[in-house]
């Protein structure tokens, strides 16, 4: 029996059980995925030592804090200072970021030609948010982060945001929390009345299939797209990771 889990602070939204319980079903693999939910990450040694994991996933909110509890990072993490991935072999805890994986190519399936982008706003500046930065530096697409208040990785903060900002960002990424079950009726406060059809609204979260952030830029003309495409391609290359001896 190989063993999986995701820890992260509340869990009753995730996806991954489903996704990789069924997956193990599918190809006949014995092997469980369970949800740990812990409320502080000094329970994480003491966790690890009930089971011989394998693999976990981390989310919300413990993707950069958690580093301090591992023995390695793969570069991609280090480079991001993020951790959505931990591989368990022979006792040694390593640390991978497949969101940024997940990330690039959902984006680039969704648009192909990046010069109809003016430039991208990244709502939020956590882990995922670190993530989504490194993809459009990497794409050479001019970006600002815009947060709930001022700090060393916030460009913005949301009261900052003018129509000629807008103007000049037609990409919107929501990288928060706001309107992933149960916080259904929340959304990112940003000027929604400059936005319209020439805009691209991508929001990662991807519970419920149509947030109000995508709802409100679906009224206005916008194209949009959920995180549920980033879910699944980080996660096939999570266990990519979990089942390659050297990556």
């Amino acid at each position: 029996m190989r063993y999986f889990g995701i820890i992260g602070y509340p869990l009753g939204h995730s996806f991954s059980p489903a996704y990789f319980n069924g997956k193990f079903q599918n190809l006949g693999i014995q092997a469980e995925y369970l949800t740990y939910p812990i409320d502080h990450l000094d329970a994480f040694p003491e966790l690890i030592k009930l089971k011989e994991f394998s693999g976990m996933n981390v989310t919300i909110p413990y993707k950069e804090s958690i580093i301090p509890y591992l023995d390695a990072l793969d570069i991609s993490a280090s480079e991001v200072g993020a951790v959505n991935t931990i591989k368990f072999d022979a006792g040694k805890t390593t640390g991978y970021n497949t969101d940024i994986w997940g990330f690039e190519q959902s984006l680039t399936n969704w648009i192909p030609d990046f010069r109809t982008l003016s430039g991208a706003l990244v709502l939020g500046s956590g882990g995922a948010s670190k993530a989504v930065v490194y993809v459009l530096q990497r794409l050479r697409i001019p970006y600002l982060v815009i947060g709930r208040k001022a700090g060393k990785n916030v460009d913005l903060i949301y009261a900052e945001l003018t129509h000629d900002i807008l103007e000049k960002h037609n990409l919107i990424i929501n990288t928060t929390p706001l309107g992933m079950y149960p916080l259904t009726q929340t959304k990112p406060d940003i000027p929604y009345e400059f936005i319209n059809e020439k805009y691209f609204l991508y929001d990662l979260v991807y519970n419920p299939e149509k947030s109000l952030f995508l709802g409100v830029g679906l009224e206005k003309g916008c194209t949009i797209k959920n995180g549920i495409e980033m879910l699944n391609l980080q996660a096939e290359f999570a266990w990519k990771i979990w089942n390659t001896i050297e990556i």
